[in-house]
């Protein structure tokens, strides 16, 4: 297969995270990583050796047009899933940059981006991104912060007068430019603004819960004057558009955190469980320990990375929008995640609890994927309503669709079929629900809104395993992703059938006819009956995970099975 059309090639993208990986191994070991987060220290100087000129990675996510490296969102995905595996919180100031950048790159005209990308790209300059404020928080339709127009003596606009302030604003405290949303009389709109502009000051570094080698402060504009072309696209009112334009790229970014936090969590979790015994044999040898601490989050781990690696292709081909889907793989992948470093504390006993062994690090700073871009409740919200409406114009064919096309991809494992028959099921939920008028209730759309992520996450993993190598021409793991993708599959079958029963039955809307003929229409005896022989499964996906970290330890003992 030909390599994604926007993008490095799989050389050079292997060249750069081998980059990443150099110096964070050199500049962030653990010792250090503890002591930045002990201290709430930001890591200036390694930051800036990342932005410096021998190694200037903050050039994968600019154009070569401006200086960078054209770098494509599946580029972008994996540097930020590997820097979060090292540290989220120098992850977060370091792809914030990035997300700073997103309004000149797509709203800026063909001059602001030379002049600013340019200069951002020649100077490494650190980026911050400010739209969040201390009353809106996700609604960014109704920001306060005000832009008003200063015209010169012949009533042009020369400039405008900002005035607000922006709240937890990463690098905040530590950048030299700033992309600012604000109301301007035509709308909002994004400004460049300049660190030394006056009037522009910063508020103290948060006490954060988590990510605390990541600069977080408020950003202060009181009368801060810019000139007028530094407007955005010279055109006022385009600001939510410019950043509705890239929330398929950046929530997928921050799906990437989830994952790699997830994925780091779980990793420590398996070699813990070889290493430490309990009742003469290692932890991994034990069902109680396997199959509740780590099969099941590696399972979701290795969904939501199949849903991503599909939304990034389908981005760097050139497909605009995909805002729904990148809902969709920031809810489940950093909730995903966020489940996985919690399951690695308690597969650590009292371990898990200590510093020393940083997977409370780990889930501390994992917390922050499932509100910051967006809550996992804005994530449901957007997905219910879109998957809705939808759902209800095709006649249930968008999800009906989806499980035709799983019928025609070879699977030995029967995983396509379940996945097939959960697509359907959740057409038929929809459409029960849309005909009682459900979905006026907020908590119906969420659990319909995380139904969808289930069962499309499932789709992507089955995809990724028929198809047997990505867009890229990478070959997938088939050993792991067989039995990850017959288990996603049924979770997501059963989850439909038992979620959708619940919610039709809560609403007190249908007679016991109309439940009788919902159960048939969903085929809810053959969505339950999907769990047939899932212990086997998990009984291998324990030996594939504890092999890959552990291939000449593997015996024939270890089959994973056994009474705790």
């Amino acid at each position: 297969m030909t390599e994604n059309r926007l993008g490095l090639d799989n050389e050079t993208l292997g060249f750069v995270l081998q980059s990443l990986k150099t110096v964070t191994d050199r500049r962030l070991g653990q010792s250090e990583r503890l002591r930045l987060d002990e201290s709430h220290e930001f890591p200036a100087n390694l930051v800036q050796e990342m932005l410096g000129p021998e190694l200037g990675l903050h050039l994968l996510f600019l154009p070569e047009e401006v200086g960078g490296m054209g770098g494509g969102a599946r580029d972008l995905f994996r540097a930020s899933e590997e820097l979060a595996r090292i540290d989220l919180g120098v992850a977060t100031a370091f792809l914030a940059i990035a997300l700073g950048i997103d309004p000149i790159r797509v709203g800026g005209t063909p001059a602001q981006q030379t002049t600013w990308l340019g200069k951002i790209a020649e100077q490494g300059l650190i980026v911050a991104y400010g739209v969040t404020e201390p009353a809106v928080g996700s609604d960014v339709a109704n920001i306060r912060t005000k832009a008003k127009p200063i015209t010169g003596d012949d009533g042009t606009v020369v400039a405008y007068a900002i005035e607000g302030t922006k709240q937890f604003i990463t690098n905040g405290g530590v950048a030299q430019i700033y992309t600012i949303l604000a109301r301007a009389p035509g709308g909002p709109s994004f400004f460049v603004v300049e660190r030394d502009a006056p009037g522009l000051s910063v508020g103290p570094d948060e006490n954060k819960h988590g990510i605390r080698a990541s600069n977080t402060t408020q950003v202060i504009l009181d009368d801060v004057q810019v000139p007028a072309d530094q407007l955005l696209g010279l055109e006022e009112g385009k600001g939510l558009a410019q950043a509705n334009a890239v929330f398929g790229f950046t929530r997928l970014m921050v799906a990437a955190f989830g994952l790699g936090a997830g994925e780091e969590a779980l990793e420590r979790a398996v070699r813990y469980g070889e290493e430490r015994l309990q009742f003469g044999a290692p932890l991994n040898r034990k069902q109680g320990f396997t199959h509740k601490l780590l099969v099941p989050h590696a399972v979701r781990l290795e969904a939501a990375r199949a849903y991503c690696e599909a939304v990034a292709a389908r981005l760097d081909s050139g497909e605009p929008g995909l805002q729904v889907e990148g809902s969709v793989a920031k809810l489940f992948a950093t909730e995903a995640g966020n489940a996985a470093a919690d399951a690695s504390i308690q597969a650590h006993g009292g371990y898990g609890y200590t510093h020393e062994y940083e997977v409370e690090k780990i889930r501390r700073d994992a917390r922050i994927t499932t509100i910051y871009e967006g809550t996992s409740e804005i994530q449901q919200g957007i997905i219910g309503t879109n998957r809705w409406r939808g759902t209800v114009k095709s006649k249930g064919g968008f999800y009906r669709d989806m499980a035709a096309s799983l019928r025609k991809l070879e699977t030995d494992n029967g995983s396509a079929e379940v996945a097939a028959l959960a697509a359907e099921a959740l057409a038929g939920t929809f459409l029960a629900c849309h005909s009682k008028k459900l979905l006026r209730q907020q908590i119906v759309l969420f659990e319909l809104g995380r139904l969808a992520a289930e069962v499309e996450t499932a789709v992507a993993l089955v995809t990724k395993l028929a198809t047997g190598e990505l867009p890229t021409g990478e070959k997938v793991d088939s050993e792991l992703l067989d039995p990850c993708a017959r288990l996603h599959a049924g979770a997501a079958a059963r989850d439909v059938a038992t979620t959708g029963l619940h919610l039709i039955m809560s609403s007190g809307a249908f007679d016991d006819d109309q439940l009788a003929a919902y159960r048939e229409a969903i085929d809810f005896d053959a969505l339950l009956s999907s769990s047939d022989g899932e212990l086997a499964l998990m009984d291998r996906l324990t030996e594939v995970l504890v092999q890959r970290l552990y291939p000449a330890r593997l015996g024939v003992e270890h089959s994973g099975s056994g009474p705790c």
